[in-house]
């Protein structure tokens, strides 16, 4: 994944002594330590002076005594993307990559994102935010039988359930399920080709198109082996990229959002699509999906990572 790329002595200078936090204590620690290493070899190799912190062993006064002049987080899911290491870093004023507390706090939650999308005119799927397996019968008279159930504040499709003609049973069992995680989003399920795009600096960069097996684009698909096939950029009429670049654009905005961050996309054979969820500390281990998009506007790796170490900043 490296190339070579070394910063040069004012920027080395500029970043000052990175942090990596990685790992943490979500259900996403694992793919957590996976991007937080990919990161911290291509820092490295760039030049900076960058080392791993794994908050799930380094306590915050561990941390503020390392005197650090900056943080690249490479946590994924809760106490890494939801406001509450962010928090952490106002406090200790230490300037972080990507969103501030209170946009984090928004994204992590799919059913807080997309009401704020929908209020400013984005087009997002008809779903129901859901405490009870009991609420199956309301869902399933409001949505029907063909949805998908997922926890609103998990990633990498943990916990999520998709169905397609299901009975009341069904979809009161995969509530059930999904509610071993938190809270859940159920959503009118839609088929038809996923995209995913990455923003950077509020800029949307190439369109990525996922052909997962059978369209299930899971935990396993994600992380491991070679069954996915990805067109980047995808093969989209140009009307309709720019419409979704520029869609992606505003979703970004509109939560408050900054730095980078990667939108996951349903299209429809008429064009038209709706967005599905916002990722504001992106996967970045072999398989993951920024790095592609950075390659397809000639950005490495190590370039990529050093851009966004950069960008770190504090709401205050």
């Amino acid at each position: 994944m490296q190339d070579g790329f070394k910063v040069d002595e004012a920027t080395r200078t500029r970043l000052g002594r990175v942090a990596v936090l990685m790992g943490g204590f979500s259900s996403e620690r694992e793919v957590s330590l996976s991007s937080g290493s990919e990161v911290l070899k291509a820092l490295r190799e760039a030049g900076v002076d960058a080392h791993g912190v794994d908050p799930a062993a380094c306590s915050i006064a561990d941390l503020a005594g390392q005197k650090f002049d900056r943080a690249f987080i490479a946590l994924h899911g809760k106490f890494g993307e939801d406001g509450t290491v962010q928090g952490a870093l106002e406090y200790l004023r230490l300037p972080y990559t990507g969103p501030g507390v209170q946009s984090s706090a928004i994204c992590i939650d799919k059913s807080v994102t997309c009401a704020v999308w929908r209020a400013n005119g984005l087009p997002v799927a008809r779903g129901m935010l859901v405490r009870d397996a009991a609420e199956a019968g309301k869902v399933f008279e409001t949505l029907g039988g063909s949805v998908v159930v997922k926890p609103v504040q998990e990633g990498s499709s943990i916990g999520v359930v998709k169905l397609r003609d299901a009975d009341e049973k069904t979809v009161r069992e995969a509530i059930a399920a999904s509610l071993a995680y938190g809270p859940v989003l159920v959503e009118e399920r839609f088929f038809g080709r996923e995209f995913t795009v990455a923003v950077l600096d509020g800029k949307a960069l190439p369109i990525i198109e996922i052909k997962a097996p059978e369209g299930d684009y899971d935990y396993v698909n994600k992380y491991t082996g070679d069954a996915v096939k990805y067109d980047c950029p995808a093969h989209l009429p140009e009307e309709v990229s720019s419409a979704i670049r520029a869609a992606c654009e505003k979703a970004f905005a509109v939560v408050g959002a900054r730095g980078w961050a990667r939108i996951d996309v349903m299209g429809r054979e008429d064009g038209s699509f709706i967005l599905l969820e916002i990722n504001t500390s992106p996967g970045m281990t072999p398989h993951s999906l920024v790095p592609m998009a950075a390659r397809a506007v000639g950005m490495s790796f190590p370039e990529l990572c050093v851009h966004v170490a950069l960008s770190a900043r504090l709401d205050h």
